[in-house]
């Protein structure tokens, strides 16, 4: 047994059960895009987390343990992404991803935005023109230091 077939479990779980992942969040106590990410094999379980997760997905002590286990970081297959929704943040990183880079140097300085500590937000908003995906990610800004 290995965290991807946790991962795997509760893929399946979830979908047996009709689940949605802001119903596992509430369960949680956490934001759905963090939850679902700690589902996804990429964050890391509290004991009492794992025991949430067990209640809700079914999983054994042995797979609740795994979920407490630090991931090895970044889930893609592939260097460029197959998949056409991860594609297109890719295409997001490749086309806009300098300006970020720029735009964020000249208001805070040289430095990198924290993507651990970090916030996500993903939210429907409605337009009549059809709805739209809205994505706000917050970073602390973390600036290069000198020595």
């Amino acid at each position: 047994m290995n965290r991807m077939d946790v991962t795997e479990k509760i893929i399946s779980a979830k979908v047996a059960k009709g689940l949605r992942w802001s119903d596992v969040a509430r369960r949680l106590g956490r934001s759905k895009e963090w939850t679902t990410a700690l589902c996804l094999g990429q964050m890391t379980a509290t004991p009492q987390q794992a025991q949430v997760l067990g209640e809700v997905f079914g999983l054994t002590q042995e797979e609740q343990q795994w979920l407490q286990v630090a991931p090895s970081k970044g889930s893609l297959p592939t260097a460029v992404p197959t998949d056409p929704l991860i594609y297109r943040w890719y295409e997001v990183v490749s086309v806009y991803g300098s300006t970020i880079k720029e735009l964020i140097h000249e208001e805070f300085g040289d430095g990198i935005m924290s993507a651990i500590d970090f916030n996500m937000d993903i939210q429907r908003e409605a337009d009549p023109k059809g709805d739209r995906v809205r994505v706000v990610l917050s970073g602390k800004f973390l600036p290069y230091k000198e020595y």
